[in-house]
């Protein structure tokens, strides 16, 4: 059974008060009222936007004892990409990010980095100038997002560890309009085919661990809207999973996921093969085929992060809550793999 949130405070005495999901916010996250221990509070603000060629993704993460400021840009039709951050030590809380998905601004200025992301009655305004970004040249890019939709992805789950959980929303499918500016070129991103969808996280979270993610957004032959978040290994989901498709904003719930990443002959992730990703009530029948891997490998003994987020076309067929079926054919999203500790 998928339990939902209701009304109410997130936290009892430092513990998660209901475990569940919801398509609204209904509940206020407060860094003020967690118990756990400060090192273990992850915070961040994840932007993606993409118009089926090329996808720009902004990060503003606090994690206590670390920031991370992160741009993106990936081509797909060049296959390549690049990741340029700035972390900095023993943050804190100091980034002051918001309490929840719809209110409060993001400015972050170093003497590398500008970058703001900022909510509005009926847009989000999304900018990064970022020096230095690949090769010596600068990176640059301002995007709008509009036409919010009804629904939203809204988990709240615990750790089996006291005090640890995990707070966070989706939000898919925004109508997104700008550019970016990359090695001296610029590409517009017209309103008309692109879409960006906003990864809001908080939480106390475990040492070591593994999750699987997969977003898309895109638009069908038809005009309507589509998109899906699919996840699993983020807690402990016997009340409630992530997993939910949204046509033309409307949310339709999923139970549980499964990635099937294939492998090689010696048993390791073959991350640029084909994948499929399928459910446990016969809705969800997906072939994914990988175009670019954004890979980021760190370790460093007591830290260390293994991001694999495979970017390529999804085929297949879902089918919504009225038990419609509905097929999508090389539709651009990701699925990724990502391991820490930390």
């Amino acid at each position: 059974m998928q339990q939902k949130l209701t009304e109410g405070k997130l936290l009892h005495n430092g513990k998660l008060a209901q475990a569940g999901y919801s398509t609204k916010t209904l509940r206020r996250y407060e860094r003020s009222q967690i118990k756990g221990h400060k090192w273990k509070i992850k915070e961040w603000d994840y932007y993606i936007i993409t118009d089926g060629k090329r996808a720009v993704a902004l990060t503003v993460a606090d994690n206590s004892y670390m920031s991370l400021i992160s741009a993106s840009y990936l081509d797909f039709e060049q296959p390549c990409f690049k990741t340029t951050s700035e972390i900095k030590f023993f943050s804190f809380g100091k980034l002051k990010l918001p309490s929840c998905p719809e209110c409060g601004d993001i400015r972050y200025d170093s003497k590398r980095v500008k970058i703001s992301f900022i909510k509005e009655n009926d847009r989000r305004v999304l900018n990064c100038n970022f020096k230095n970004f690949w090769d010596k040249s600068d990176f640059k890019c301002s995007f709008v997002l509009t036409d919010f939709p009804q629904d939203q992805m809204t988990i709240a789950i615990p750790f089996n560890k006291p005090h640890a959980f995990y707070y966070n929303t989706k939000i898919n499918c925004m109508r997104a309009e700008g550019y970016c500016i990359v090695k001296g070129e610029r590409y517009d991103f017209d309103c008309s085919a692109s879409l960006g969808t906003l990864d809001w996280g908080r939480g106390i979270w475990t040492y070591k661990n593994t999750w699987y993610w997969s977003s898309l957004q895109t638009r069908l032959d038809d005009g309507r809207t589509f998109g899906f978040n699919l996840g699993y290994g983020f807690g402990d989901t016997a009340a409630a999973t992530e997993n939910m498709l949204f046509i033309d904003g409307i949310a339709h719930k999923l139970d549980k996921v499964k990635f099937n990443i294939p492998t090689d002959g010696k048993l390791r992730d073959d991350f640029m093969s084909v994948w499929t990703i399928e459910d446990n009530e016969g809705r969800l029948k997906l072939t994914f085929e990988p175009i670019v891997d954004r890979k980021d490998i760190t370790d460093i003994g007591i830290i260390a992060s293994k991001q694999h987020q495979v970017f390529g076309k999804f085929s297949g067929s879902v089918i919504l809550d009225d038990g419609r079926e509905l097929k999508i054919s090389n539709k651009l999203g990701f699925a990724e793999k990502v391991f820490n500790k930390w």
